[in-house]
C-alpha cells in the first residue's frame, strides 16, 4: 500500500479519518509515493481546541526553558540533517546539498529562537512622576497558524513555528500537499526535543483546511509564504477576521551588472542564482540588467549557463533538480514560448532537454532571453524556474529606475567596483533586500527577511526581531507603591497621564 502522511495532533501522530487524500509524486518519476489526507473537519476542530488548551500552560512556561528546547531541537536537526534531506530529495527533487542547504537554514533560526530571553526583553522607566514607575512586558498572542510552500519544506517551516513557539505561543503548521512528509519528520524531532503536546500541530490538506486557519476565532496569527494570488488572499481573508497576517508573495529579482565589475564573478553568481534550484525560489535571480559596456558579456553568461543541465538527486553531477509537477513545468514552458512569440531573443533554450533514463521527469534546462523588454510577460510575470531574462540600460540610473518600477520587491543585488556605486543603489533602490557583490542577499536570522512591495503583505517580517513582534504583544505597566513609613516629598503625587 502507498505511505499515507499521518495528522500530528496534541502531541501524537494520528492516521486521519478522511475519505479524501492527495497524491506525492515524485517529480523525477511521477510515481505516487505517498497520500497526503485532507484534514476532516472534526480533525481541524481537535487541533485548534488542543493547541488552545496547551496555550494555556506553555505560556506560563519559563522562558529560559522555552530557550533549551530549542537548543535541544537545534541539535537533534543538525544530527538528521541528512535524513531530513533525503526526505526533501525524495519528494521535491532537489539535489542533496541544496536539500542539506534547505535544511541548515532553518536551523539557523532555530539557533536564533534559542537566544529568546534577550529578544523578549521589555523596557523600564523608572520615576516617569514622582514614586511612579512604567515598564512593559513582551507576552504571547495565544494560537498561531502558518501555511507553507513546496520548495523549502524545511526551511520555511522552521522560519515561522520555532521563534513563534519560542516566544510562548502554541503553532498549527500546515505545510504543502506536495512534499509534507519533510514537515512530518520536523515535528517527530521536536516532539523528541521535548516539546509538550499540543504545542504544535501538523494538519494536511488545501484550500479548504487554510479556510478554517483563516476564518476561525482562536486563531490569533497567520504566516504564510506562497504565490501572488494566493498572498494576496491570505491576507485579506485573515485581516476580514482580525488576525495579524504576514504574507510573503511573489518576486522579481534583479541583478544590475556594472561595467566595471569582475566579470567572472559576475558569470559565477548568475549561473548559480538564475538557475539553482531549479529557479524554484522566491530569491532567485530572474532578470540580469546589464549596463553599459557590461553587456559584451551577456553570450558568456549564456554560454556558462548553457552548460548547466538537471538531473536526479542521486546524480552527484546533476546542478538542479525537476519542477515540482508537470503543471508547474508546462506553465514555465507555455511562458518561454510567449518569449519567443513577444520577440525577446532566446540564447538557451531549455524546453526540450531531456534527462536519460528518466523520460516522465518534470524537466526544464536552463533558459537565456535577451533582448527583453519590460512589457514582455517573460519580464513581467514570476516563472519559478530555470529561466533568465537580460536587459540593456544605459546608466545606473536608468537601471534603476527599471527595477523600482517592478511591482515586486523581495531582493536584488549589484555587481560594482564601485562605493560610490553601490551606495547610490542600496540608497535609492525600492527592495527590501539588497545585495552588494552578493547574488542572493538572504539575510542570517539575527536579522529579519524583508520583502517589500506586492512581495510581503503585513507589517512585521519573518524571523530575527520583527518575528518576536509579530508574535507576541506589548503590555505596559504604570505603578505606583504606597507605604506610610516612608515620608513622600512634593506637592502633588497623582500623575496626569492624558
Amino acid at each position: 500500500m502507498t505511505h499515507q502522511v499521518q495528522l500530528f495532533i496534541n502531541g501524537e501522530f494520528v492516521p486521519s479519518k478522511s475519505d479524501r487524500f492527495i497524491p506525492v509524486t515524485d517529480p523525477a518519476t511521477q510515481e505516487v509515493i505517498a497520500q497526503v489526507p485532507c484534514t476532516t473537519a472534526d480533525e481541524m476542530a481537535f487541533a485548534i481546541a488542543s493547541a488552545k488548551e496547551a496555550f494555556k500552560s506553555w505560556k506560563e512556561v519559563p522562558v529560559s526553558e522555552r530557550a533549551r528546547l530549542m537548543m535541544r531541537f537545534a541539535h537533534l536537526l543538525k544530527e538528521h540533517q541528512t535524513e531530513i534531506a533525503e526526505i526533501i530529495c525524495r519528494e521535491l527533487g532537489k539535489t542533496v546539498e541544496d536539500a542539506k542547504g534547505d535544511v541548515w537554514r532553518g536551523i539557523e533560526v532555530v539557533e536564533q529562537a534559542a537566544n529568546i530571553p534577550s529578544l523578549m526583553m521589555g523596557e523600564t522607566v523608572e520615576n516617569v512622576a514622582r514614586s511612579i514607575d512604567t515598564y512593559s512586558y513582551i507576552q504571547p498572542l495565544g494560537v498561531c497558524a502558518g501555511i507553507t510552500p513546496f520548495n523549502f519544506p524545511a526551511m520555511i517551516p522552521l522560519w515561522m513555528f520555532p521563534m513563534a513557539i519560542a516566544c510562548g505561543n502554541t503553532f498549527i503548521l500546515k505545510p504543502s500537499e506536495q512534499d509534507p512528509m519533510t514537515v512530518n519528520k520536523i515535528a517527530e524531532l521536536f516532539a523528541l526535543a521535548g516539546a509538550p503536546a499540543g504545542v504544535l500541530q501538523v494538519v494536511h490538506g488545501n484550500k479548504e483546511q487554510v479556510d478554517v486557519l483563516l476564518r476561525h476565532p482562536d486563531i490569533k496569527a497567520i504566516s504564510f509564504v506562497g504565490s501572488v494570488n494566493v498572498g494576496q488572499y491570505i491576507y485579506k481573508t485573515g485581516t476580514d477576521h482580525l488576525k495579524r497576517v504576514q504574507a510573503f508573495a511573489g518576486a522579481k529579482n534583479h541583478m544590475v551588472i556594472m561595467p566595471d565589475a569582475n566579470k567572472q564573478q559576475v558569470i559565477n553568481a548568475l549561473v548559480g542564482a538564475s538557475v539553482g534550484a531549479a529557479g524554484q525560489r522566491c530569491m532567485a535571480i530572474s532578470v540580469a540588467v546589464f549596463v553599459g559596456d557590461s553587456q559584451q558579456w551577456i553570450p558568456e553568461v549564456a554560454a556558462a549557463i548553457a552548460k548547466v543541465r538537471p538531473g536526479v538527486y542521486t546524480d552527484p553531477d546533476a546542478a538542479y533538480g525537476p519542477q515540482i509537477s508537470p503543471q508547474a513545468k508546462a506553465r514555465i514552458l507555455s511562458l518561454i514560448e510567449q518569449g519567443k512569440v513577444e520577440g525577446a531573443t532566446c540564447l538557451v533554450d531549455g524546453s526540450a532537454v531531456q534527462v536519460p533514463g528518466y523520460p516522465n521527469g518534470n524537466w526544464v534546462g536552463p533558459t537565456v532571453f535577451s533582448d527583453v523588454t519590460p512589457e514582455m510577460t517573460i519580464y513581467k510575470e514570476e516563472i519559478f524556474g530555470p529561466v533568465l531574462a537580460t536587459v540593456n540600460a544605459a546608466s545606473l540610473d536608468e537601471a534603476i529606475e527599471l527595477v523600482n518600477n517592478s511591482p515586486y520587491g523581495n531582493g536584488t543585488s549589484i555587481f560594482t567596483a564601485s562605493g560610490a556605486a553601490a551606495r547610490k543603489y542600496q540608497h535609492e533602490i525600492e527592495v527590501g533586500q539588497v545585495g552588494i557583490n552578493i547574488p542572493i542577499p538572504v539575510p542570517l536570522p539575527f536579522f529579519s527577511f524583508t520583502g517589500w512591495k506586492g512581495s510581503f503583505y503585513g507589517d512585521q517580517h519573518a524571523y530575527g526581531k520583527q518575528a518576536v513582534r509579530f508574535y507576541t504583544e506589548t503590555k505596559t505597566i504604570t505603578a505606583r507603591w504606597f507605604d506610610d513609613s516612608i515620608p513622600v516629598s512634593g506637592p502633588n503625587m497623582s500623575i496626569n497621564l492624558r
